[in-house]
């Protein structure tokens, strides 16, 4: 599923679209009634759903596809009726789905079918509840997933080509799909299941590698068994890159142009346009502003889709949640990690709730297609549970000695050819690389961190490094006759989800670190996948109490008590900084203070009555206490901050498309390790307010230069210096506008 980041008026073209259907003669009234078109309706299945002009039949009779997509793997099983029951109660017709290939098969030959992944009996469940599916199984289905659901294993493979018939991938997706696809066969419509129709691959068209792929992927479908109607999408300017003979074309609402609709004609004559992603919103990704539906837009488009007897499917109907790290990426102008909440905009919030646009679209198919509204179903009680202190926490390098040996290499390498999971490498989590040097220096990357490593001299902090950052200075003082260990902490925030570089996407250290241009050797890798192993068993029984905040990568213990109902809640981290929840060893999720997220849904079937543990993840800075409640809130924007060896001035920031920051404030933030006199040299333009951590310290402006930071400040606890510099504007006229650049922090003495 692409990302799409603009919703210009008049985007879908519609009047275009509507003289095309007029061209082929469309005779489908929305009103027809279609009651009596439902699963347990039809018992004798004939020819199933069809092409016939410009319109769909189903069994012979005129069917217009109103379709919402739901992925079963985001919603906690549990849920799963509830949603189905919603989105027929709301006067859909279909639910779409999507098989993701990396989660139902984490390691080569090694299938997961059960409890969450359990699709079939999704399925089921969307038959008794009167829907019909069209289910995109792949192999890759986009869908904001990490890879777009292709598993991290095939990367092994330095030759590989995704999405092609090179043989290293055809030979696994055969073996794939001889494993999903039986399955998917007997709940075709002609064996009296609820699937009508099966997408081939997702938007092929804007990959298109290999011209023989989308063949290669029909016919492995149709020789294993698949005889419902076959279609393709993609999105207006790539139809016919994605198109395929004898297989239905249909349209995703990116770049639709007024020749869009001449293209489906000339491709495949009269038939009938199906909207395959017709979307509210789009993903959210960590540091930028969340995007926002226009209901009104929204549903002036439906009314002219109806007008013109277009089918649609509205993705997403409920979004649900990115749990664990199962969420992807995109690249845009930047590489954009996806937040954990799918919430997407959806019809339903991402905790099953009814939103307005919901209870209008309700309405609107109730009158456009004479079916009887239903009384809505009650809502599933939240709660808002007593906060939760952890009073436990251990760090990372307390864990390190009790995890299996880490591997050794002279070379660093990747998460995904790593010797670990029975030969299938890492997917996700982190990976710590270590490596003792000898002498100061300039530490560069060459953009070979993938994608965000935190650098540590033994347990001392000393920057990040990420994709605008690849160089930090290791000073002198802290290698002199010591030889401390380098490390390195990567944490993999998601590989690309779509685009022409998901072969790249390789995590970790996927080359070499060069110390003063020399690369460093001899390495001592530790994989740290964080799956639900990982902190059942793996973690130690190390737990120390957490007098003070300690600073630096650590697990946090918790324990949240409750009565004998749990109930869905919402976990706020307000305090924290940076990293992954787990309940009751399940991963939450991923959080980040930068936003737009605050809130992070938790459902009420991960709890128990009684202790429910909860352990948190922080990379960085822990909060006092874990909050909980009952408002859900996905739209709060921290600009993410930008990491620099050196003070930027405001007008040297990249940032606003590379124009610099004009007026306002800025916050400068490092980590000191010691005491002693601040002074600024009047490097502060033109007011700064000085804290370390959140305790003021003094300010500084053009009177005052210098500030002592008192030792039992620092003393053992590595705090944040902050400097608030204001820009008060500035000057008007004289010689010296050329020198008017504001911010600037001090230097340090120690």
């Amino acid at each position: 599923m692409l990302t799409f980041l603009l919703r210009p008026m008049s985007i879908l073209y519609l009047s275009s679209g509507l003289l095309v259907t007029a061209q082929f003669g469309g005779d489908f009234s929305p009103r027809m009634n279609q009651v009596s078109l439902t699963p347990s309706h039809i018992i004798n299945r004939n020819v199933g759903l069809k092409v016939e002009g410009s319109s769909f039949t189903l069994d012979g009779f005129p069917f217009l596809i109103i379709a919402g997509t739901i992925h079963y793997f985001r919603v906690p099983r549990e849920y799963w009726r509830d949603r189905l029951l919603k989105l027929k109660a709301c006067g859909f017709n279909t639910v779409t789905t999507h098989i993701p290939w990396n989660l139902h098969e984490p390691r080569k030959g090694w299938f997961y079918l059960t409890a969450n992944l359990d699709f079939m009996t999704f399925i089921a469940m969307a038959s008794e509840a009167e829907l019909w599916v069209i289910l995109c199984p792949g192999p890759y289905i986009g869908s904001d997933l990490d890879l777009g659901g292709l598993p991290s294993w095939l990367l092994r493979d330095p030759k590989m080509k995704l999405r092609t018939t090179y043989r290293g991938f055809t030979k696994a997706v055969n073996h794939y799909f001889d494993k999903i696809i039986p399955m998917v066969v007997q709940l075709q419509y002609g064996k009296g299941g609820p699937i009508i129709a099966v997408q081939v691959e997702n938007e092929y068209g804007s990959y298109h590698r290999d011209n023989r792929y989308m063949s290669y992927i029909k016919k492995a479908l149709i020789t294993r068994g698949i005889k419902v109607l076959l279609m393709t999408a993609d999105n207006g300017d790539e139809l016919t890159r994605g198109h395929l003979k004898q297989v239905l074309s249909t349209v995703h609402m990116k770049n639709i142009k007024k020749e869009t609709y001449d293209t489906l004609l000339s491709i495949q004559g009269r038939s009938p346009i199906l909207m395959t992603v017709y979307t509210a919103s789009s993903l959210d990704g960590w540091g930028t502003a969340p995007h926002s539906v226009d209901s009104h837009l929204l549903m002036r488009d439906v009314h002219e889709m109806f007008n013109a007897s277009f089918s649609l499917n509205f993705y997403m109907f409920h979004g649900g949640t990115n749990f664990g790290f199962m969420g992807g990426s995109a690249s845009l102008d930047q590489y954009l990690p996806m937040v954990t909440s799918y919430d997407y905009g959806a019809l339903l919030t991402e905790n099953g709730e009814r939103t307005t646009e919901y209870l209008a679209y309700q309405e609107f198919f109730s009158s456009s297609l004479g079916i009887h509204k239903p009384p809505n179903q009650d809502s599933i009680p939240m709660a808002v549970y007593k906060s939760v202190i952890t009073e436990y926490y251990m760090s990372l390098w307390d864990v390190m000695p009790y995890l299996e040996e880490p591997i050794s290499s002279v070379k660093p390498i990747c998460m995904e050819e790593l010797s670990v999971n029975q030969g299938n490498g890492q997917s996700y989590g982190y990976i710590l690389y270590e490596t003792v040097i000898t002498t100061s220096g300039l530490l560069t990357t060459k953009n070979h961190v993938q994608d965000r490593g935190q650098v540590f001299l033994d347990e001392n902090f000393l920057g990040i490094f990420d994709r605008s950052t690849d160089q930090l200075t290791i000073p002198r003082k802290m290698v002199y006759n010591d030889n401390p260990t380098l490390r390195i902490l990567v944490e993999n925030q998601g590989r690309l989800a779509y685009g022409q570089d998901i072969n790249k996407e390789r995590k970790g250290l996927i080359g070499d670190i060069y110390l003063n241009k020399s690369p460093l050797r001899n390495f001592k890798i530790h994989s740290l996948d964080m799956k639900t192993k990982f902190i059942q068993r793996d973690l130690p029984n190390i737990w120390k109490p957490a007098v003070f905040k300690h600073r630096g990568p650590a697990f946090f213990l918790g324990i949240l008590r409750i009565g004998n109902d749990p109930r869905d809640t919402f976990i706020k981290m307000e305090g924290w900084t940076k990293g992954v929840i787990f309940i009751n060893g399940k991963n939450l999720g991923r959080y980040w203070n930068i936003g737009p997220q605050e809130t992070f849904y938790l459902p009420g079937p991960w709890l128990r009555p009684g202790s429910n543990e909860i352990i948190v993840f922080e990379e960085f800075k822990p909060g006092l206490e874990i909050h909980f409640t009952n408002i859900s809130r996905l739209g709060m924007i921290f600009k993410r901050p930008i990491s620099s060896v050196k003070p930027i001035c405001m007008e040297e920031l990249s940032v606003n498309q590379g124009n610099g920051q004009s007026y306002g404030y800025i916050l400068y933030e490092t980590v000191i390790t010691t005491s002693g006199l601040l002074t600024t040299k009047n490097h502060v333009q033109d007011r700064g307010q000085v804290f370390l951590d959140e305790n003021f310290l003094g300010i500084f402006d053009r009177s005052t230069d210098q500030l002592t930071i008192p030792r039992k400040m620092v003393y053992n606890d590595n705090p944040t210096l902050r400097i608030l510099v204001e820009n008060q504007g500035r000057l008007a006229y004289g010689q010296d506008i050329n020198k008017e650049r504001k911010g600037r922090p001090p230097s340090f003495q120690g």
